[in-house]
Parts: structure tokens; sequence; C-alpha cells
């Protein structure tokens, strides 16, 4: 059976924080019993009314099935005009954990594998001491999303009216980062996640025989050469200084040995970190599959959907997260300035579309504790560092929203 880290003093609030007050026991408690009941994508019933019995429980104004399964709780203090949004996603994966904790997945082939259970927690901790204190002056809105790990819940939320109803002048997320120290965070201004997006290309030619390929269209000659044309739109358009990724995930044709089909299915992923940059590689994506497809003498159809934006930190909005850090664990614990950020998507990336923003990173520790990587059965989130995120939240709060 997997062991369980003890807690070390900076990760305790009260003794890091002593005005805080943060019982980090309850919290951690409430972060496994999520983690052994994980829901997915939009079916996060029982994490949502947990969500809102505890913030109705604090004297939140809560609010439901916003975006289908979304969460607002809603506390307003004093006359302040200033709003501030904090967001924390809710939804696990479909994946069969391995970790042997007493608190792993009752639900079979669901698992917590990216730590939306710490995040939940974390945020619930922040209510709770938020409330308590009530040493703020405005309005605080909780955002609890459903479905990011589909890249569906933010603007499905959206949509639904989130911003017109519960306005923000702001809005901060974050997501553990294993491999990275406890007690350290990663604030970083500007693109910190790729846009994703996928297409999926047919090509039609003229099936026929294997030993006749003269007197056919073959789709499975201009899908290997698709292949490797598209490969050149990172290394030849996109500048070295940019990032953008384009890869094929698969390739569906032919069911048998000596038959060339007619027609060859191709699914693409793209990314990219800057709006710029996502057009000019559509563009091209779009360029390639068509010359490629007349070259060969096959038909092209492509199907080119556009999921969720680059993810972009606003410049006022991050500075005041890296102050926030740094008060709490020191500049040397804080990363500002990276090469890039990272080269996955979230579907955050909506609500800083829509509203001034960042999305910071918490550093989930390395080696036994903390350091699997997300997505892999065998990850849990380091409840270590469960009171410090709180501890953000809180600060942000108080210094965003000061009278």
């Amino acid at each position: 059976m997997k062991r369980e880290p003890t807690l070390t003093p900076f990760q305790l609030l009260p003794t890091l924080l002593p005005e805080i007050e943060i019982d980090a026991e309850t919290f951690i408690g409430i972060r496994r019993q999520i983690h052994s009941q994980p829901e997915l994508g939009f079916e996060v019933g029982a994490t949502a009314r947990l969500v809102a019995m505890l913030l109705e429980k604090w004297g939140y104004e809560v609010h439901t099935g916003i975006g289908r399964r979304g969460v607002v709780g809603q506390l307003k203090v004093g006359t302040g005009k200033r709003r501030l949004g904090i967001r924390a996603d809710m939804d696990a994966l479909p994946i069969v954990e391995n970790t042997g904790l007493p608190y792993a997945s009752q639900h079979a082939g669901k698992m917590h594998a990216c730590g939306h259970d710490g995040h939940t927690a974390i945020l619930l901790a922040a209510a709770k001491t938020l409330a308590q204190r009530r040493d703020f002056d405005g309005t605080l809105n909780l955002i609890f999303q459903p479905d990011e790990e589909n890249l569906c819940g933010a603007k499905a939320m959206i949509d639904d009216g989130l911003f017109e109803r519960f306005p923000c002048d702001a809005v901060y997320a974050l997501h553990n980062m294993p491999g990275v120290p406890a007690g350290t965070f990663r604030v970083l201004a500007g693109p910190v996640s790729l846009s994703s997006d996928v297409a999926d290309v047919t090509l039609k030619g003229v099936g026929g025989h294997g030993a006749m390929p003269h007197r056919v269209k073959d789709p499975i000659v201009a899908a290997a050469a698709l292949v490797t044309a598209l490969q050149t739109i990172v290394a030849r358009n996109v500048a070295p200084d940019d990032t953008a990724v384009v890869s094929v995930g698969f390739i569906k044709g032919g069911a048998t040995h000596n038959v060339i089909p007619e027609t060859v299915t191709l699914g693409v992923n793209i990314r990219a970190a800057r709006p710029e940059t996502r057009e000019l590689v559509e563009q091209r994506v779009r360029e390639i599959v068509a010359a490629t497809a007349q070259a060969h003498g096959v038909e092209a159809h492509i199907d080119y959907r556009q999921l969720t934006p680059p993810m972009v930190n606003t410049a006022d909005e991050t500075l005041l997260a890296q102050q926030v850090c740094t008060e709490l664990v020191g500049a040397e614990n804080v990363v500002v300035q990276a090469p890039k950020g990272l080269n996955g998507s979230e579907d955050f990336a909506w609500m800083l579309k829509a509203v001034p923003g960042c999305y910071m990173l918490l550093g989930n520790g390395e080696g036994e504790f903390g350091g699997c990587m997300v997505h892999n059965p065998g990850y849990d989130f380091n409840d270590q560092v469960l009171p410090l995120g709180a501890a953000a939240w809180v600060r942000l709060a108080q210094r965003f929203l000061a009278g």
C-alpha cells in the first residue's frame, strides 16, 4: 500500500499564516472524499451537491446548474464595486486507479488523475476562511466548473450566462504541477497554454485490386504523403520563438491486404500558443490537405473544429498573483519567467478570453510525494500543498477586493 505523507510545517497554514483560520485536516478529508467518488465530464452531480451544500453552510448565495452542472457561490461584503472570480474544476478521468491508497476510487474505470479533487478542496478551504473573516470589500464569485478534461465545461458555463449573471473584473485559476517542488508557484504573464483544435480529414479515391494499382486512385498513398507534408507546418511556417504542434493521431482505411480502399480518414490534433499562430496553422493545414489531394488525384474533405483558444494571462492580473505568491513563499520560490508555458490545453482559456485574469501553477512535489505525472494511474494530488493553495486564494481575494 502506498505510504501517505506527513504534513510539514510550511504546508500547515496555522504555522505559516496564523491569521488565516483553515483546518487543513478537514479539507484534506474533503479532498479524499471527492477523490474516492470520481465523476466524469458533466456528470459531476454528487461533487456539485457537496460543493453547494458546503458553500450554503458558510453563508454563500449558491447557484447551481450553470452550464449543466456548474456551481457558483457568491459572497458580497461591504459596498465595494470590485468583483473577483476564482475557478476550480471538478471532473475526473476515465482511468483505472492504481495507487493502492485507502481513499482510492470506488468507481470502476474512473479516477481523479489530474488533481481536480485537490483544486476543488483548495477553493472550498479558501471559501470557508473568507466567509469567516469577511475582510474584503466587494463581490467574490467562486466558480466550480464541470468537464474541463473534454474542454467543454468553461464554454458551457459562459454560454449559460456565467459572466452576465456573475460579472467579474478578473478571474483566476490554478493547477497542480507534478515534478515541481512543493511550496513553489509558477506564475507567467502572456501565453501559458496552447489552443486545441482537431481536424478529421477524409481522402476519397477510387478503390480496386492491390495487384492493379494503376487502375485506382490510391487514398493510402495520398494519406502517407499528407502525414509527411503536415510536419512541415511547424518546421517551416512557425517562428522558432513561437510554439505550435501538429500531430496525426490516427489513420483509418482498408480492411484486407489485397484491396486498395476507396477512402482513408486521418485525425489531426493542432495546438498553438497565440491566436495569430492558430489562424496560420489552420490555413496551412487546409492548404496542404487540398494540395496533397490534388497531387494524388483524390478528393479531400476536412472537418476542422476549434475546441479551445490559447490561454493568455493578462499583465496586471498576473503581477498581482506574482506579488501574492511571493508574499507567501518568497521570490525564490515563484517562477515568473520561463521560455514557454504548457503544450497542453486548458478550457479556462475561454474565461480568460472573456475576462482579464491569470492561471497559475502550484508545485505538487517531487519523487514519491507528488512527482507522478497527471493522467497516470499512479497519480495522487499532494495534500501537503492544499493549505498553501488555499492561502494564495485568500490573500488574492483580500488584495483584489481591498477596501
